[in-house]
């Protein structure tokens, strides 16, 4: 294990200055001891050592997170699981984490290079459909920056409308920003409602996507059109995250998400996987070495292109991938 504290170290201190090197690194070490992502590259006829540049690593499907434990090293070393949302009788992802302990602090860091200090803030998560089941990587960081923030207005919402409503005419007044962290569909439940919602200069509502089934799909630009003028913003904030990985990326207005450090998005051509092309739309594949004790190399289903900022843009998914509980905008 003492792999894994040297890459946690790394990653807490925002110490990786060459990603390449670091990447490759960690390929070699997952490529000998994660069984499933070692089976896969043999099936595909890869030699480990023929692997010299990111460009020519083998990403793993994200589907196999939810047939298999995608682990590196033995189960036993691991302290739990998060399981992803999934819909009504589907399978969910399963992502084993070696230290929880290492998630939390580690999207701490990510928030806060974003956002400054946690303690600047009121958080109030409107989260009820993960709530109301176990397992969810998203509502234990909400849980998290509610209790770092040391705020005792900061709290979870389910379907308390009015409560929420309350906390947020009180916190108008306040110097502190105020966060409304929330699945898409229940932010757009609240901006529907017949509540008089307070508008004020210092709230920031930052959603996390997902439908749920509980409305039609709706392209970015209009669901956000809807959330500014209910809540009187002029942007809406985004997080992109999902089960699979432990980094998370921020979006401050227009869908745009700042690629996090800890993290390489490479965009695969749609009809040659095994090529990349960033400033087209494509299959997005993520690096995360913040997934040092599972696979870091990830081969999601989202539709993505990178911008000529270094900005990653989520486009919406495959059709014929599975419907996620997170990320479902289509632009």
């Amino acid at each position: 294990m003492n792999y894994f504290k040297s890459f946690q170290e790394d990653i807490l201190n925002l110490n990786i200055k060459n990603f390449e090197e670091k990447a490759l690194e960690l390929f070699s070490h997952q490529a000998r001891y994660n069984t499933v992502y070692s089976d896969y590259i043999k099936y595909r006829g890869i030699a480990i050592s023929s692997i010299k540049n990111i460009e020519d690593i083998p990403f793993l499907p994200i589907k196999f997170f939810k047939d298999f434990p995608v682990v590196t090293g033995e189960m036993a070393s691991f302290q739990g699981y998060f399981s992803s949302s999934g819909t009504t009788g589907a399978i969910t992802s399963k992502h084993y984490f070696w230290s929880e302990e290492f998630y939390l602090h580690h999207s701490l860091n990510l928030f806060e290079k974003e956002y400054g200090s946690i303690t600047d803030y009121h958080i109030l998560a409107l989260l009820p459909s993960y709530l109301e089941r176990k397992g969810s990587s998203l509502v234990r960081m909400a849980e998290y920056f509610i209790q770092k923030t040391g705020s005792e207005f900061s709290g979870f919402y389910l379907y308390n409308h009015e409560d929420l409503i309350k906390t947020m005419e009180v916190l108008k007044k306040d110097e502190k920003k105020v966060i409304l962290l929330g699945v898409t569909f229940a932010l757009l439940d609240l901006a529907d409602g017949k509540l008089n919602i307070p508008l004020f200069d210092n709230l920031i509502v930052m959603e996390t996507g997902g439908m749920k089934g509980r409305r039609r799909e709706m392209i970015r630009e209009e669901v956000h059109a809807i959330l500014k003028r209910a809540f009187g913003v002029n942007h809406i904030h985004s997080e992109y995250g999902m089960t699979e990985l432990m980094s998370q990326a921020y979006s401050k207005s227009e869908g745009k998400y700042n690629i996090p450090f800890s993290m390489r998005v490479m965009v695969r051509d749609i009809n040659d996987p095994l090529s990349y092309s960033n400033r087209k739309q494509g299959g997005i594949n993520i690096i995360d070495l913040a997934n040092f004790h599972s696979c870091a190399f990830i081969e999601t289903q989202d539709l993505g292109q990178i911008d000529r900022q270094n900005k990653l843009e989520v486009l919406g998914r495959f059709d014929n991938s599975e419907v996620r509980g997170c990320n479902l905008m289509v632009n």
